[in-house]
């Protein structure tokens, strides 16, 4: 067993189920928001009774995304000393900020809009919902500002055989920073529409009581996703000029290729430069899924006169198109993910030496257990989700009224 593999389908495992819980929570809570600041400007409780539902589920997702993405993060220290020695003044700055953020801010705000209905002013509890909604995108930004570095070091200079950060302002203009973290927010908000439409199809077809409320959703999920797929194709597509000219290699080769190439021949010795086949394999069927979801644009005029839930055959489309924005997400990060090796950092340091030397033995059993917890998480947050999005909007738990003490039991003084 080779201890190298063994951590690097550990970190793919781990990263993969995390990165599904985060795209599901930064596209719901923009739709939150947009179903939350309706409610405050119009007073109708159909849309607090859409808050609830949508928010109830965003509740779910959010607090066992936590947890994995606690659970991801020990790798670093233990799977990946040679990672955080050697360049964790450089990689550690954004990751400091993202946990700051993320850990402390948007998880506060979000607790306060838990427990802050029928506590709070509604003018209130909307701008708690609106901290969380700004600290996600925020904590987003960081992760991506973190993963551009580590495809393309900037802002840092080597002293003593440890990386040391010299332009924090290097890291925020990084050419493979910008269009990938608008790819990664438009593909949550794909992600987060797809989600909402699914399930309003689905009440739709069961012909639920609550037909003008889903009604409702389905149709912001329909048009949020068609809007959200063509943002996904337009950044995807820009990406490849910047990531092309820093990157060569990446996507079969450039101008500059063979004389990065060679420049890495001479520094770190002969070796295979060429990224695996899986990167590409991985970025042809994203594109080839993002283009079929382009299709989505074909369901809008059905929206004329309920076409789309009279036809009834369109909802159905939706379901099973459900799962494809998953794939599509975990494909993309394969593409950007495996096609940067066998760089850890790119150009800068080697895969194989930032992996920590620990026996193979015990990477395995840290693959297995890892895998395991993540993978039972991933399987109650689905199970949960599926659970409360069966039962309708009728009366969900988030924000439900307290109840009426009715007990009228005279209450004897407490005496000193």
């Amino acid at each position: 067993m080779d201890t190298l593999l063994l951590a690097r389908l550990q970190f793919a495992t781990t990263t993969s189920i995390h990165f599904l819980f985060v795209v599901v929570t930064l596209g719901l809570v923009t739709l939150l928001v947009g179903l939350q600041t309706a409610w405050f400007l119009t007073g109708n409780p159909k849309w607090e009774r859409l808050t609830r539902f949508w928010g109830q589920l965003y509740v779910i997702n959010y607090v066992l995304g936590i947890a994995t993405g606690i659970v991801m993060e020990f790798q670093f220290g233990l799977n990946w000393s040679g990672l955080s020695r050697y360049v964790g003044n450089v990689f550690g700055a954004p990751l400091a900020i993202e946990t700051l953020v993320a850990f402390f801010l948007e998880s506060t705000f979000l607790g306060m809009w838990i427990f802050g209905w029928h506590r709070l002013r509604r003018g209130v509890h909307l701008a708690l919902l609106w901290g969380v909604a700004l600290t996600a995108y925020a904590s987003a930004f960081w992760i991506m500002v973190a993963n551009a570095w580590l495809q393309n070091p900037v802002g840092y200079e080597v002293r003593d055989g440890i990386a040391h950060l010299t332009d924090f302002s290097a890291l925020l203009t990084n050419p493979t920073l910008g269009m990938a973290f608008g790819h990664v927010v438009s593909a949550a908000l794909l992600t987060g529409g797809m989600l909402m439409a699914a399930v309003s199809a689905w009440h739709l077809l069961r012909r639920t009581p609550d037909h003008l409320l889903f009604r409702t959703s389905l149709r912001i999920g329909l048009v949020v996703s068609a809007l959200a797929v063509s943002l996904v194709q337009g950044f995807g597509f820009a990406q490849f000029g910047p990531v092309g000219q820093v990157q060569p290699a990446k996507f079969g080769g450039g101008p500059g290729r063979d004389a990065q190439i060679a420049e890495w021949t001479a520094r770190f010795g002969p070796g295979d430069y060429t990224p695996p086949v899986l990167a590409n394999v991985g970025l042809g069927f994203m594109i080839l899924i993002g283009f079929g979801l382009g299709c989505l644009w074909l369901l809008l005029p059905l929206l004329w006169r309920d076409l789309i839930i009279r036809w009834r055959f369109p909802l159905w489309l939706l379901l099973l198109a459900l799962p494809l924005p998953f794939i599509t997400v975990i494909l993309g990060w394969i593409a950007r993910e495996v096609g940067r090796q066998p760089w850890v950092a790119y150009g800068l340091l080697p895969t194989e030496g930032a992996v920590s030397a620990v026996p193979a033995g015990v990477m395995l059993a840290s693959l297995i257990g890892f895998s395991l917890l993540l993978g039972a998480l991933a399987v109650t947050n689905w199970v949960l989700l599926a659970r409360h999005a069966a039962r309708g909007a009728a009366d969900p738990a988030l924000g439900r009224p307290p109840a009426p003490d009715t007990d009228d039991t005279p209450r004897q003084p407490v005496l000193a």
